[in-house]
């Protein structure tokens, strides 16, 4: 697919990591063979997949003349984080706002992600109750801004929209050529579902590059009905903004919901033991949010099953390993 109609701020050092995860299948019981997509590995400050979508983001916001940058994200944010790294590349003021989706959850001293905030020069973070219109408050923040003579660019939560999803739009083609310098078969692609950019344009990449491999959703936030629709009409939004000529069929958006209860951010089970599988069995750092509650479902769904033996399942590493940081009472 052509994306030379899109400005785009060339962030990438080249494609990440594919690599297997013999040590991990065995302990799973070896029925299947895994393996996983490192875009922890990608640049930014300590990594994640929110670079492939900040090249659109930025590309366009440069492209307008911004010299400040807007966001939001909860109060451990990677996206925040992966923002406020670019922003300081690009030598961008970056203010952030931040939804306390836990009351109680925000701590000023934290480590983690918030310590990286303040390292990164975030210029300023506000902090509003779980359930805010984060778009109006990041509008409000614009608007105050732009009375003192600034130019905000606002990048939705997870750079969810239909620009910042083109970066996993892309990195379809990047995936498939790796496979085919591989020979490798892949049936099965598991992705993080969240705030839905890199799962829908996993998908339209996928649909796009004709790559026929079943893109899997593990939601870290909201019940499968929900999730799939907000995924849905984010995929077809972004096929729009492409002019794809077909249209993108409802059954290619598949998600699981059973592994982020007892909330978004919040701790279980299947999240700790995943996050030391990984580490013990494959030297892998996940995080306790997004790939940890992803790689738990990953897991589950080996154990059960659902995967015909013999086959070849990839794992996407969204990165965020700094938040384990704000989680050692979980952990240790």
């Amino acid at each position: 697919m052509n994306f030379t109609n899109f400005p785009r701020k060339q962030f990438l050092q080249g494609a990440t990591p594919l690599e297997a995860m013999p040590n991990l299948s065995k302990a799973l019981g070896g029925r299947v063979n895994l393996y996983i997509k490192r875009d922890d590995l990608l640049p930014g400050a300590a990594g994640g997949n929110k670079t492939r979508k900040l090249e659109f983001s930025f590309g366009e916001a440069l492209s307008l003349g911004a010299d400040t940058i807007i966001t939001c994200g909860a109060v451990q944010s990677n996206h925040a984080r992966l923002t406020a790294s670019w922003a300081a590349k690009e030598n961008l003021e970056c203010h952030l706002i931040l939804e306390e989706r836990v009351k109680g959850s925000y701590k000023p001293n934290a480590s983690g992600n918030n310590l990286l905030f303040h390292l990164l020069g975030v210029k300023s973070i506000r902090v509003v109750p779980g359930g805010s219109n984060m778009m109006a408050e990041m509008e409000k923040t614009a608007e105050d801004l732009k009375k003192q003579g600034k130019k905000p660019y606002i990048v939705p939560g997870g750079a969810s929209n239909p620009v910042g999803a083109l970066g996993y739009v892309a990195s379809v083609s990047e995936i498939l050529q790796q496979l085919n310098s591989m020979q490798l078969k892949i049936d099965s692609y598991v992705v993080p579902s969240g705030s839905a950019g890199t799962h829908a344009g996993t998908v339209v990449g996928m649909f796009g590059e004709n790559g026929n491999i079943p893109v899997i959703g593990i939601n870290v936030s909201r019940p499968k009905d929900v999730q799939e629709d907000i995924v849905y009409n984010l995929a077809n939004a972004t096929a729009k903004l492409l002019n794809l000529k077909t249209e993108l069929p409802k059954g290619n958006i598949e998600c699981f919901a059973d592994y982020f209860a007892p909330g978004y951010s919040l701790p279980n089970d299947g999240m700790v033991e995943a996050v030391k599988l990984f580490s013990k069995h494959e030297a892998i750092l996940l995080d306790p949010v997004y790939s940890g509650k992803a790689a738990a479902g990953l897991i589950d769904l080996v154990r059960k099953g659902h995967f015909k033996e013999g086959s070849s399942i990839l794992f996407l590493h969204t990165g965020g390993s700094p938040v384990l940081y704000a989680y050692l009472d979980s952990l240790l």
